[in-house]
């Protein structure tokens, strides 16, 4: 079993019921379990910025799935809540990105461990430290540390 991370975002339809149910999609997967899940976070978009806050949250796995596999049923998920890809960074019902798999540090054709924007974005690393405040990513550095560098990015812990 490898511990991974699965960032969560959303914001069309109802974003705090839309990653419930992501989150109970993730804890079905065969072979993984889901073993903790950070609270909800507000954050303003990225990227294309005429569009709704997004909900965001990490969850924590515990997977016996390979990194390939598992972004594969990430993606099955996306598209059962709805998911299109129309252009990058579109408005979504549910976003899922594979953040983190053990200490996994390599790219391929689908997919790039630790996910590549990750240490840049505060909407991922502050609900990654609810889960552990200790983290590294790999070949970043602290958590922590590049959450401070994320500084003008203003994300918002919801009740």
């Amino acid at each position: 079993m490898t511990l991974a991370y699965v960032g969560l975002g959303a914001n069309l339809g109802e974003p705090r019921r839309q990653l419930q149910a992501a989150l109970e999609d993730l804890d079905s997967l065969a072979q993984t379990r889901l073993t903790a899940s950070s609270g909800l976070y507000r954050s303003a978009p990225l990227g294309y910025a005429d569009q709704a806050e997004f909900v965001n949250a990490v969850a924590q796995l515990d997977t016996g799935l390979e990194p390939e596999e598992l972004l594969e049923k990430l993606l099955e998920i996306e598209r059962r809540h709805g998911r299109k890809r129309s252009f990058p960074n579109a408005p979504r019902p549910l976003d899922l990105d594979l953040l983190l798999y053990g200490a996994a540090k390599f790219s391929t054709r689908r997919l790039t461990l630790p996910h590549p924007r990750m240490h840049e974005r505060a909407f991922v690393l502050k609900p990654l430290l609810d889960l552990d405040p200790e983290i590294s990513i790999p070949g970043k550095g602290s958590a922590s540390e590049l959450l401070a560098a994320c500084g003008t990015q203003q994300i918002v812990r919801l009740e």
